[in-house]
């Protein structure tokens, strides 16, 4: 299964690799069955439906984009106040607010189609039925090139979250969503838990074709002058630079403990910080809170990635993954 651009488009032209000859970069990476041209994902909740960032960036230059999560009916999210901003970071609790799926497939994925976005749908839950149903509509959908399972948003009360924090949820909810579709199947997994590496070994254990990690951190802010709390839900999810480096051992642990690809996020702004996850294991990356302050980072993104190839004479940025050294440091780290 292969979607995006002609692979050719992949190859990206740099001089050098210590030869003084004009060399090809291969920028492509797999997902399952799922082929992406480069490894930058716009992250679900921070890009909206992509149809809203066409005049920043075209669609069909970017890895994928995970849309807004999407319930089976719409959804209004909580009432203001929503969002916060935190030191080196941003504090949110939307509530998952939605047009549901029988919109989005009506009124978004024809633009998505016609812009060549590879489309990763969000899809989020109270009920396994409903993660299912949703699973069997958008196989039938033209145009959505893989699932992306949301069981782990920290600010809604129901579903999601009850699905993500345990292990027999985890392996329930991505074993039967995989009995009814074709697709590419990606939970998004919490780090709100103890051991998350344990929950990526469920996902692979049902059958998962990847895992997409961290989704944001539960937090809370307080206004001292009126001793209340910022968000009107009380807690939210932290999101942003603030937890990057917690993600990228996230993500480091869940590729020693999987084989099947990692997708990670978390933080990230810049060329090097995508590279610091795909070096600790990740196969792609998601750019999330980043666009709300730069929504013309992608370019940054990929040139910087290229400069690095270059520099490094690495010709295929897959030679990059979990390309970390650590053997001299690992007995010390497990230790401490």
């Amino acid at each position: 299964m292969s979607y995006g651009t002609d692979h050719q488009e992949n190859l990206v032209g740099i001089w050098g690799l210590g030869f003084g000859a004009w060399v090809l970069t291969d920028l492509s990476v797999e997902i399952g069955s799922l082929r992406l041209q480069n490894p930058l994902i716009a992250a679900s909740g921070c890009f909206g439906y992509g149809v809203e960032y066409t005049d920043a960036v075209d669609l069909s230059t970017l890895g994928g984009v995970a849309v807004k999560g999407l319930f089976l009916k719409e959804r209004e999210g909580h009432p203001p106040e929503r969002i916060v901003e935190t030191p080196s970071g941003m504090l949110n609790a939307i509530g998952l607010q939605g047009i549901g799926v029988h919109r989005f497939i009506r009124e978004k994925l024809p633009e998505l189609r016609r812009l060549r976005a590879t489309v990763i749908v969000n899809i989020c839950g109270s009920t396994l039925d409903e993660y299912v149903e949703l699973a069997r509509i958008l196989s039938d959908a033209e145009g959505v090139a893989a699932l992306e399972l949301n069981i782990s948003c920290p600010n809604i009360k129901e579903g999601g979250i009850t699905f993500g924090c345990s292990l027999d949820g985890t392996f329930d909810v991505v074993s039967a969503v995989k009995k009814v579709t074709s697709l590419p199947v990606i939970p998004k997994l919490t780090p709100n838990v103890t051991d998350v590496a344990s929950f990526a070994r469920a996902s692979e254990d049902a059958g998962a074709d990847a895992v997409s990690l961290v989704n944001t951190f539960l937090a809370m802010a307080i206004d001292i002058e009126t001793r209340r709390p910022k968000l009107s839900n009380i807690v939210g999810g932290l999101s942003g630079p603030a937890i990057r480096p917690i993600a990228v051992r996230m993500v480091y642990e869940c590729r020693r403990a999987v084989k099947i690809p990692v997708i990670g996020m978390g933080g990230i702004a810049s060329a090097r910080d995508a590279l610091e996850f795909i070096i600790a294991g990740a196969t792609a990356v998601q750019v999330g809170t980043a666009n709300f302050v730069d929504p013309f980072i992608w370019p940054k993104l990929l040139d910087g990635i290229n400069d690095y190839m270059r520099r490094h004479s690495v010709a295929h940025i897959a030679d990059l993954i979990g390309t970390i050294d650590a053997t001299a440091r690992e007995k010390q780290w497990i230790s401490s």
